[in-house]
């Protein structure tokens, strides 16, 4: 293994791991190096944004998200631009996924699933007041924060993946349907609010149920389920929460209900409290006209610099739950996207046996020095399942590996990484402190 790695600089930021990726961008982990603050950077290629048809449209919504500091919305600190890139600075949400608590625990109680769903209301409700609509609300883009608030991410940024038509009307394609509305799967063009709602029924759904309400693994036949609204409820849901999700879950989006009369609706008062936060929230938008404008004067430069290969302990900490260390390899830890474990063995040998243990499990090995990606042949229901690896160096006779979902379906990663750690049983270093575990 090489002494040394690339450490990047973008600006007063020191990127570190990638945490997400997507179709048009990548999310990095970062600190911010004036306040040691952590943060997440959305990578765009700059070409794909000013060449987009709704770049204006992009414009606006990234400033008025910038203008917003609400506290059930992943806020953007500032935007930066170099040559080939657009750098979005977002609020790092700690907590990680939603979801990943259904994963772990299986549905919630109602009191639970209500108030994240006020929370998740909270969000669009207010996005929309100022005309920033999500278009794409799903497992993904629902985050928690330290104390285990729901912080909703990517508003204003779905329009990547838009186009707005002759007929004024958005249109786009989904690689999940899912959570999709009808009328945004059948092309007609869609009214921005009302497909953002029903996102918010079919999630209100998964957190009382435990599973999604539109599922079949013949495309077809699952547009068929969600444009006829074709679902039945688990037998210990309440009257009242049907109630609402009936009216959410509208095919028809003129008579599908709002989201003024969902705050009026007697399930969602129950506890609901109105968010108090600073509305009057000074930011400039200077960042955002020069990166837009392509302004050279404003570019920023990715800095690389040579620095040693072992993790030092800001990285350790930032990977692990709690600022604790000790939780870093805890095997007690939940399952998340991303998981870790250590060993002792070379990391060459570390290497072989990753692609030894994938290549049965029908998975393509793509090696570059010590970073492996793992893609699935087979495309599973959200696509094909892709898993991204990094070998670091702890210490001398230490490495941990780092095994993260790069694309498709969290389920589908669970079950394969429970695989994987079948086969890799002599590679992973197991003693009383360090163990295989799931990531923070």
């Amino acid at each position: 293994m090489s002494t040394t790695k690339v450490k990047r600089r973008v600006g007063k930021y020191e990127l570190g791991r990638t945490i997400g990726e997507g179709t048009f961008a990548k999310v990095r982990f970062a600190k911010n190096t004036e306040t040691g603050e952590p943060v997440a950077i959305k990578i765009i290629d700059k070409e794909k944004v000013l060449k987009h048809k709704m770049v204006e449209q992009i414009k606006r919504e990234i400033s008025t998200m910038k203008l917003i500091k609400h506290p059930n919305v992943v806020r953007i600190y500032e935007v930066m631009g170099s040559k080939t890139k657009i750098y979005i600075v977002l609020e790092y949400a700690t907590g990680g996924e939603l979801f990943d608590t259904i994963v772990n625990h299986g549905r919630m109680r109602e009191d639970e699933a209500r108030r994240y769903f006020q929370q998740l209301i909270n969000a669009v409700d207010y996005c929309h007041s100022r005309g920033v609509y999500h278009r794409d609300l799903k497992p993904e883009n629902l985050l928690l924060d330290s104390h285990g608030n729901l912080k909703v991410s990517d508003f204003g940024l779905s329009a990547l993946s838009q186009q707005i038509k002759d007929d004024g009307l958005l249109h786009t394609t989904c690689g999940t349907p899912n959570y999709v509305a009808p009328e945004v799967l059948e092309d007609q063009g869609y009214d921005g609010a009302m497909a953002d709602l029903w996102s918010c029924g079919v999630i209100l759904f998964v957190l009382l149920a435990g599973y999604l309400p539109f599922e079949d693994s013949n495309l077809m036949t699952l547009y068929k389920k969600i444009s006829n609204a074709e679902f039945t409820f688990p037998p210990w849901t309440s009257f009242p929460a049907k109630r609402l999700l009936t009216r959410i879950l509208d095919p028809n989006p003129m008579t599908r209900i709002t989201i003024p009369e969902i705050l009026e609706d007697e399930w969602f008062k129950k506890g609901y409290k109105r968010p108090e936060f600073d509305e009057k929230y000074d930011a400039s938008l200077d960042d955002v006209d020069a990166v837009f404008n392509d302004s050279e004067e404003h570019h920023v430069t990715e800095k690389k610099e040579e620095e040693p290969v072992s993790l030092n302990a800001f990285e350790l900490i930032s990977m692990s739950a709690g600022l604790n260390l000790g939780n870093l390899f805890d095997s007690e830890q939940e399952f998340k996207r991303e998981t870790r474990f250590a060993s002792k063995c070379p990391p060459k040998e570390i290497v072989r046996k990753i692609e030894e243990a994938a290549k049965p499990l029908g998975f393509d090995v793509q090696k570059k020095n010590y970073k492996l990606r793992l893609a699935k042949v087979k495309a599973g229901r959200k696509g094909n399942l892709s898993v991204a690896t990094e070998i670091l160096q702890v210490a001398p006779s230490l490495h941990m590996v780092e095994v993260r979902k790069a694309k498709g379906d969290t389920l589908e990663f669970h079950k394969f990484f429970k695989n994987l750690s079948k086969t890799l049983k002599d590679v992973v270093w197991k003693s009383e402190d360090l163990q295989m575990q799931p990531a923070a």
